[in-house]
């Protein structure tokens, strides 16, 4: 892995000069210097310009943005521009166009218009590495690759011959026989048995439900192929550049089908894109956590967020202005969390295309407005926070968090609708984020060593190992939740037989023999006061303590929350949908039983999260509210150069980063 040298944070966003007369570059360059901006990306949307003609190739105009960029102190993040193939390649091989299940073929006119299976494709945008690198590895302008753009999303599945076969591949290597294929997807059921590896095919449109372990196998492997194409580009580069390289994954921003977790060893630098959902009025705990779980893929390395955006993007039903401050306030909160880097989509607004509407850090109004101004002011924050970069942020809380168990758990035929992967994550996360505790969103298969806390919500489909380690984690002192649905099936989507939840049923000291899931609108109470919905089980404490029991609904007098000594700690079980205000008690009693405590004591609405390099910390404090908030902090305040002796006083609405002036213990 080749280890990204920077001094500073970096600051800028994707630049794309081809959009725009030459004469207008120059200003670009200005403009960007004024900002405080240090990196830019190029190329991400250029393969039709770089190779107007198969095999001919016009680098012209890169060179001169490159040169200009070099000349103006600004380094270049260089995309290989595979992100989009350019029309030529669909009219000439009709084949490397994507089908979806149904047999509808996706034409060019958007982006992402290929197969991801397509020899054709690899070869022609290999081909197209091959010639960018080849001219650039040694521009003095570029410290960074950039790998095609946010692989898989528009195109992460494809129902078309070439994917078929290439399934059929992936298949032969994952079970080596039918025999094993058979075994692992269940065919007795429906007289699915394969007596041929022809036979078999992604899961195309059906007269009902597919095979479900069909379905997942088809999930995992494009995530894979989306993946090959990923170290395809990166082997050419490895093989002819120095730098760095890395791709823009969608971590947060609602993107399923793609298993980050087996995508990090095949980047030097985790970099993310994450945009806030504009519906949503607390968006900022949605990008906190998408950035605890960016930094759990990195494994705790500082990470860059390689796109946001200044203020509305263009593809949502309602695109919502962020108000004054909040551009700031938000850039700030990923750094908070280990983003070493903020860069924008894009640099200067669109005049025609999809996105003419998303904005940008020059927006079509120009530098006099309020968004280039609180960019200047962002690029002045950045500079003054470079001794922040490197350092990671503490954490004592872990998440597990399975694309394979979100996938599984959401397959259809299953008990209810409602019960959906993310659901208790976000509840769960947003409990610990009211609380001012900071998370790691972290695979099962992490070492769960000096975590106190661990926290596993809808863990539907678990490995031997990971339950296994979960149980050591348990034993050794640490405290565990698990909640409904989870440990039901193994990596196969096989039942786990003998009571739910399976996997975890001795670690929690419960069986569940019956799930009561509740009818749309329906709720229960608990005999603690709480009250609940969509989910009951007939749960059967087997050594764990009752804390909870249902005082109404189809199962009054059954347990539904319980606590288990195992070893030096405890495993707890939660086996309904509990509302908010129970959801809160029950992660401040589990807080308590670890020993976890926030950060500081702040006021509601307040975030508050710690950095640290060795004996050095940063305190960032983010006041999502419209009031004044007082903390008692010391040190010195790095925004404003003010010391800070005692208390922090932070404005509403804004951010201030104080370099604590004591060693911070535990």
């Amino acid at each position: 892995m080749r280890r990204w040298q920077s001094d500073r944070i970096l600051f800028g966003g994707d630049y794309n000069p081809e959009q725009w007369p030459e004469e207008v570059w120059a200003e670009d360059v200005e403009l960007m210097r004024r900002a405080g901006v240090n990196l830019v990306s190029v190329g991400i949307f250029s393969w039709a310009l770089l190779e107007p003609a198969p095999g001919r190739y016009e680098f012209g105009w890169l060179d001169r943005v490159l040169d200009l960029l070099h000349d103006g102190g600004i380094d270049v993040d260089l995309a290989t521009a595979t992100a989009s193939p350019p029309p030529w390649l669909a009219r000439a091989h009709p084949e490397t166009l994507p089908r979806r299940a149904d047999g509808t073929v996706l034409w060019p006119g958007g982006r992402q218009a290929y197969c991801p299976s397509s020899p054709i494709f690899r070869e022609r945008s290999l081909a197209l590495v091959e010639a960018v690198a080849g001219r650039y590895a040694d521009h003095p302008a570029v410290v960074l690759w950039h790998v095609s753009n946010e692989l898989g999303c528009h195109n992460a599945h494809c129902y078309c011959d070439v994917s078929a076969e290439a399934f059929r591949a992936w298949l032969r290597d994952r079970y080596g026989d039918l025999d094993g294929l058979n075994a692992a997807w269940g065919t007795a059921f429906w007289s699915q048995r394969y007596g041929d590896w022809a036979e078999i095919n992604p899961p195309r449109t059906a007269p009902t439900f597919a095979n479900p372990t069909q379905q997942l196998d088809f999930l995992r492997f494009s995530s894979d192929e989306q993946r090959a194409q990923l170290r395809a580009e990166r082997d050419v580069l490895h093989r002819m550049v120095r730098q760095p390289v890395t791709t823009n994954f969608m971590i947060g921003t609602g993107v399923k089908y793609l298993d980050y977790h087996s995508w990090v060893d095949d980047v030097d630098l985790v970099a993310n894109d994450h945009y806030l959902t504009a519906a949503d009025p607390r968006a900022h705990v949605g990008l906190a956590l998408s950035a605890d779980h960016t930094r759990g893929v990195a494994r705790g390395e500082p990470w860059l967020l390689m796109e946001h955006s200044t203020s509305a993007v263009n593809w949502q039903p309602r695109n919502v202005a962020k108000t004054p401050g909040q551009l700031r306030r938000n850039s700030l909160a990923h750094v908070a969390r280990g983003a070493d880097g903020v860069l924008f989509f894009q640099w200067r607004a669109s005049r025609a295309g999809a996105e003419k509407f998303h904005s940008a850090l020059v927006p079509h109004a120009g530098p006099d407005t309020k968004v280039y101004r609180e960019v200047c002011r962002l690029g002045a924050d950045l500079a003054a926070l470079a001794e922040v970069r490197g350092s990671r942020v503490d954490a004592q809380v872990a998440i597990l968090f399975d694309y394979e168990a979100w996938w599984g758990v959401e397959l259809d035929s299953h008990p209810s609708v409602d019960v959906t992967y993310l659901d208790r994550l976000r509840a769960l996360y947003d409990s610990l984020w009211r609380a001012g505790v900071t998370a790691d969103v972290v695979h099962p298969s992490t070492d769960l060593t000096g975590y106190r806390l661990v926290l596993a919500p809808t863990l539907y489909l678990v490995r031997d190992a990971d339950a296994a380690a979960l149980r050591r984690f348990v034993e050794a002192g640490g405290s565990a939740l698990v909640t409904y649905f989870s440990g039901i099936v193994d990596e196969h989507d096989h039942v786990r037989l003998g009571g739910y939840p399976g996997a975890f049923r001795e670690l929690l000291g419960v069986r569940t023999e019956e799930f009561f899931p509740l009818r749309e609108g329906e709720r229960v109470r608990l005999d603690d006061g709480a009250t609940a919905d969509v989910w009951t089980e007939w749960l059967h404490a087997d050594g764990a303590e009752v804390l909870a029991a249902y005082a109404d609904g189809p199962l009054p007098g059954v347990a539904a929350v319980t606590r288990h000594a195992v070893g030096e700690g405890a495993a707890w079980y939660v086996g309904t949908r509990l509302d908010e205000p129970a959801t809160d008690a029950l992660v401040a009693r589990l807080l308590a039983e670890s020993g976890v405590r926030p950060v500081t004591t702040a006021p509601p609405g307040v975030e508050v999260v710690r950095r640290r390099d060795g004996d050095r910390s940063w305190l960032f404090v983010l006041n999502h509210t419209g009031d004044e908030a007082r903390l008692a902090v010391a040190g010195v305040e790095l925004l404003t150069g003010a010391t800070c002796e005692g208390e922090l006083v932070v404005p509403a609405g804004e951010v201030a980063v104080v370099r604590e002036d004591i060693t911070v213990g535990g």
